[in-house]
């Protein structure tokens, strides 16, 4: 088994400590090497990918259907790229079972991850999300599979209760509240509940849980500063910004064909710039090896 260096054990360390701070720790996804270079350069602490974003890019939908390995050796490539600690979308581990889950964290540990994202979600519209026992299983066994490996994973637990809108409105709540309870005790060290938005509920998670909640932003959530004012500790973009990286190629095609301009290209990094960040991450590889 690989030994962990030194510097891989300190950055999640490192990035476990950014969830008790002060200010919340705001994580902008990204999805490959560029993107990762990007987000790195302005200044952010860590760097998390987005599932979604990278199966979107492999010519998958998201919901685990892109492969593993195909997924692990992007979440490599990106953590090879930067110093800041990364934490990967692992989804809901690849596999039904505990061994699954495990191989996962192992893997993710492997590629220089230093956290990572595990849902409950399934998949399976007549029982959208992971059997609760089973689930805190599987969080067991990643918490082993990172012991064994001697990397403290920091392990971000997420409920898709709201986010795929399970069971009645009124039952949401409790039913997250009690799964993400689960989790925090089976030895989550944050937990996400993707999908909320109103900020009586975010504040009435916070308290309840007593733990890092992880909320996703988009247009209409609370802005950060009102995040922050809520308790939460952790704010993340998803699969967001690639999204509406696209959506920015798809109005510049538009531009193109109905008026013969090309306005949205400013604003680009420029060709020299992209030159350099990415000889910068190749020249960091060459002397790291």
């Amino acid at each position: 088994m690989r030994t962990p260096a030194a510097e891989q054990i300190a950055k999640a360390e490192a990035f476990r400590a950014m969830h008790a701070r002060p200010e919340p720790l705001v994580l902008v996804n990204v999805w490959d090497v560029a993107s990762a270079r990007i987000i790195e350069e302005l200044g952010f602490p860590a760097i998390a990918t987005t599932s979604a974003g990278i199966a979107f890019t492999k010519g998958f939908p998201d919901g685990q259907k892109i492969h593993p390995d195909e997924m692990i050796a992007e979440i490599a490539r990106i953590a090879q790229a930067v110093k800041v600690p990364v934490t990967a979308d692992a989804e809901a581990g690849y596999g039904d079972t505990p061994e699954h889950s495990a191989r996962t964290a192992h893997d993710a540990i492997t590629a220089g991850a230093v956290g990572m994202n595990f849902e409950d979600a399934t998949g399976h519209p007549e029982a959208p999300l992971a059997d609760l026992n089973l689930q805190v299983e599987r969080i067991h066994a990643i918490r082993e599979s990172a012991r064994k490996v001697g990397v403290p994973l920091v392990l971000n637990a997420r409920t898709d209760v709201y986010l795929l809108q399970v069971g009645e409105p009124a039952t949401r709540y409790d039913e997250t509240v009690k799964r993400l309870r689960a989790y925090r005790d089976a030895g989550a060290d944050c937990v996400f509940a993707p999908g909320v938005r109103d900020p009586q509920t975010i504040r009435r998670l916070v308290s309840d849980l007593a733990c890092p909640v992880n909320i996703l932003a988009a247009p209409g959530s609370p802005s950060v500063a009102e995040l922050k004012a809520f308790g939460v500790k952790r704010i993340s973009l998803g699969s967001g910004p690639m999204r509406a990286a696209l959506g920015l190629l798809r109005r510049l095609a538009q531009e193109v064909t109905s008026e013969g301009t090309y306005s949205n290209v400013d604003g680009a990094p420029s060709h020299a710039e992209m030159n350099q960040l990415m000889s910068a991450s190749r020249n960091r590889l060459r002397t790291e090896n």
